[in-house]
């Protein structure tokens, strides 16, 4: 048979097998109705003959019953998942030592199940490591674009995908694709913050790491396909409501939530997710011109797209019939579904005649290229587990580089050694809350503590809770006075949380429910904010230990920015991490006995209030003075964060004039001083002014940044490049152009401290005027 010819072309294949298929069999392909975890059960004869070679796994009665249904499967999500949802603990699910067997159990049944042998994806859920028992934990993508570091995540990728192919997955869900547009949203943490180049850089970082190749090449044996979330605008829902509308026009979603989508597409993403939000009334999984115009014409993009979970059985409030919705969502360009009941009713609408096989074809297609990409109908390649512990060096590394100093205004860093420091908070003594959502239950006593790390260095250390993350009960704070009276320092620990523990339930697609009165979740999918302030408990012991004069280190842990006008005005010092993952107490304890720099940057803008929001940096730029009761602005604007003494000169331009019809590309060359004490890392920031356009313009663009080190008292040059990506617009389906026009060049350590240079872009410079091809001196 063709398609079993591994020397043929994947679209032969594909083309070949389509052929052999019935409708019934091409419907199973674009289905993933099942939560993995109950596919599954252990054997008792696997699980207790020694030495037996009988699997310790077997597929529950649900899956052989969705198998036979189809004639096979498309997709089975999250075999591994462990999580409250999923109910799956140490007692109960897969570790890393029996997971590869786990899958090789299920596939067989799957294949065995199809006429044609067709395998299923295995999809695991990896927004910040692999959401199962073993699994590395990295940090949130809040933290990790407070390091401005791709390089390094995309090394961490990398050994993550050799990870959790090892384990017999082959797709990894990775949030990626959400601009933070407003951080009432309890997704904030799944987000690389606030603006679309920076997202963009770590989209393609996320691409290059996991998946290793481009567009339609093989998929090598350790790493995983990606399917990006989620594509488009969903950081932007009305009022950071999850599941909210939008209220996006087409220039706004294609200047500030396309470009991370067009990132993917041009690293050849194996796939999107459909967000949950609409655009212009239509929700992303049944947007034709959204999902077809924009994302795969437009933007060209060729893998396949992935609807969210239950995201098509919302559409029966427009269609009122699951054969009609399921034919919207065909036709819109959905590819793949997960959980949800409309999608096996595509059979149906294309013999209704509301979609055609061409439609059915296409989507069945996008799944099969996929599986002969990864090898799935090959014979297996075995490759071992990368080696153990480089994948959480890595993380911890990522977890340093994002901690971010907010000011030392006192000089309390670095904490001397002889000092007692009460170490008080939620956060004081736990890493539980600083894993962020998405995250499996840990070994009992992985992970390091603040406390514990500062004790570990020969300090000595008091420590104490005083108030819990959410609620405002203050019972326990006496005692952390106490100890905060007695201490020479206090690091005052404070933050929130996405841990799901008690009193916590679930919707159906697995988002929180929380508020119960033993809920601390303040973050996290389902979890919004309304004020941003941290708990009542954490702001009276705040305003308590601070009353003492014994001199204080505020320690911030977030999944959000939060507002922290307060807790700024009462540190001598503070740090803020956004959720760092099981290193917590590592990575600030270097950063407060100066053994590392706190090298992280804001990749969000801090609000001042929440009724002040939004206050993202590259808002349109009309002239406005503020509310009457409150300054414009942020508090701390989006770049913030590293040690004063960091200055950027203003930037030298190699020209000062480019042709749009040919643009070469100029430098951009700024200087870079420390008149600081310490060697210090800056991240120089390059944005784009447009001075006039044809459209109304930003503030200002992200357009490139770089890292350098600079030693103490001595100063660096820095050069970055300035041409057609970083010049351009895009037009209202994404696409770049050049348009002629006047822009600043504006080079700085964040948005508060930009300094210009000029430059001029036309339509055609004489030939008798060119230097570097398009470029000339003005």
């Amino acid at each position: 048979m063709t398609y079993r010819d591994a020397g043929l072309p994947v679209a032969a294949r594909v083309a070949d097998l389509l052929g052999r298929m019935t409708l019934e069999e091409k419907v199973g392909q674009v289905n993933q109705r099942l939560y993995g975890w109950r596919a599954w059960r252990r054997t008792a004869s696997g699980s207790t003959a020694p030495g037996s070679t009988a699997s310790r796994f077997a597929a529950t009665e649900e899956l052989v019953a969705e198998a036979r249904r189809f004639g096979g499967i498309g997709a089975v999500y999250g075999l591994q998942r462990a999580d409250a949802w999923s109910g799956q603990t140490w007692d109960t699910g897969v570790t890393a030592s029996d997971s590869a067997e786990l899958c090789a159990e299920i596939q067989r049944t799957i294949v065995a199940t199809s006429r044609l042998g067709i395998p299923a994806l295995f999809v695991e859920e990896v927004p910040h490591g692999h959401q199962a028992l073993d699994g590395t934990v990295l940090p949130v993508a809040l933290a990790v674009a407070s390091t401005w570091d791709p390089d390094l995540y995309e090394q961490a990728c990398r050994e993550v995908a050799a990870e959790v192919r090892a384990r017999g997955a082959h797709v990894a869900l990775v949030s990626t694709l959400d601009v933070l547009r407003d951080p009432r949203w309890g997704r904030a943490e799944e987000t690389f913050g606030e603006d679309p180049h920076l997202a963009a850089a770590f989209t393609t970082a996320t691409v290059r790491g996991m998946q290793g190749c481009g567009a339609g090449a093989p998929i090598a044996p350790d790493r995983l396909a990606v399917v990006l979330k989620h594509a488009a605008g969903q950081g932007a829902t009305v009022g950071g409501r999850n599941w909210a509308a939008t209220e996006l026009g087409r220039r706004e979603l294609a200047e500030i939530h396309l470009p991370p989508v067009r990132a993917a597409a041009a690293a050849g993403a194996a796939g999107m997710m459909a967000a949950y939000s609409e655009v212009d009334g239509l929700p992303a999984a049944a947007n034709r011109w959204l999902l077809t115009t924009v994302i795969r014409e437009s933007l060209g993009f060729r893998g396949l797209i992935m609807a969210d979970g239950t995201a098509l059985d919302r559409l029966l409030r427009m269609t009122g019939d699951p054969v009609a919705a399921a034919a919207l969502a065909l036709r819109s360009g959905t590819d793949l579904s997960l959980w949800d009941e409309v999608f096996p009713h595509v059979g149906a609408a294309v013999t209704a005649g509301l979609a055609t096989t061409a439609d059915l074809d296409a989507a069945v297609g996008r799944v099969l290229a996929l599986k002969f990409r990864l090898g799935l109908f090959d014979p297996p390649v075995h490759v071992a587990a990368p080696p153990a512990g480089e994948a959480a060096r890595l993380s911890v590394e990522i977890a340093a580089r994002s901690v971010t100093l907010l000011h030392d205004d006192a000089g309390l860093l670095p904490l001397r050694g002889d000092t007692t420091v009460a170490v008080l908070g939620p956060h004081a003594d736990t890493v539980a809350h600083a894993l962020g959502d998405y995250t499996a239950p840990q070994r009992p006593g992985s992970g390091v503590t603040v406390a514990a790390a500062l004790r570990d260095a020969g300090l000595t250390v008091t420590t104490a809770p005083g108030a819990d993350i959410a609620t405002g009960a203050d019972g326990a704070i006496p005692a952390a006075v106490d100890l905060a009276r007695d201490a020479g320092v206090v690091v005052l620990c404070l933050g929130g949380s996405s841990a799901r523990e008690d009193g916590v339930s679930f919707d159906v697609n697995g988002a929180a429910r929380a508020g119960g009165p033993a809920s601390q979740m303040t973050a996290g999918e389902g979890v919004d904010l309304a004020g941003l302030r941290l708990g009542d408990g954490q702001r009276e012991l705040l305003r308590r230990v601070a009353a003492t004069g014994t001199p204080l280190v505020v320690v911030l842990v977030q999944g959000r920015p939060h507002v922290i006008g307060a807790e700024l005005a009462a540190a001598g010092a503070c740090l803020t991490v956004f959720y760092p993952g099981p290193a917590l107490g590592t990575v600030v304890a270097d950063v407060l006995l100066g053994r590392r720099e706190a090298t992280g940057r804001l990749p969000v803008s801090m609000p001042r209030d929440a009724a002040s929001l939004p206050v993202h940096y590259n808002h349109r730029d009309h002239d406005w003075s503020g509310y009457l009761d409150a300054p414009p602005g942020p508090l701390l604007p989006f770049g913030a964060g590293g040690p004063a003494g960091l200055a950027v000169s203003a930037p030298v331009l190699s020209g000062t004039v480019i042709d749009v019809g040919a643009p070469g590309e100029i430098t951009c060359r700024v200087t870079v001083s420390n008149d600081g004490p310490r060697d210090a890392t800056a991240v120089v920031q390059l944005h784009l002014r447009r001075v006039t356009a044809a459209t109304w313009p930003r503030s200002r663009e992200l357009r490139g940044f770089r890292r350098v080190p600079v030693p103490a008292g001595e100063s660096v040059t820095v050069e970055l490049p300035v041409g057609a990506e970083q010049l351009h617009a895009v037009d209202e389906v994404g696409r770049p152009y050049l348009e002629p026009g006047v822009v600043e060049i504006q080079t700085g350590t964040s948005v508060a401290d930009l300094r210009s240079a000029r430059l001029v872009l036309v339509r055609g410079i004489g030939a008798g005027d060119r230097a570097d091809g398009a470029i000339r001196d003005a």
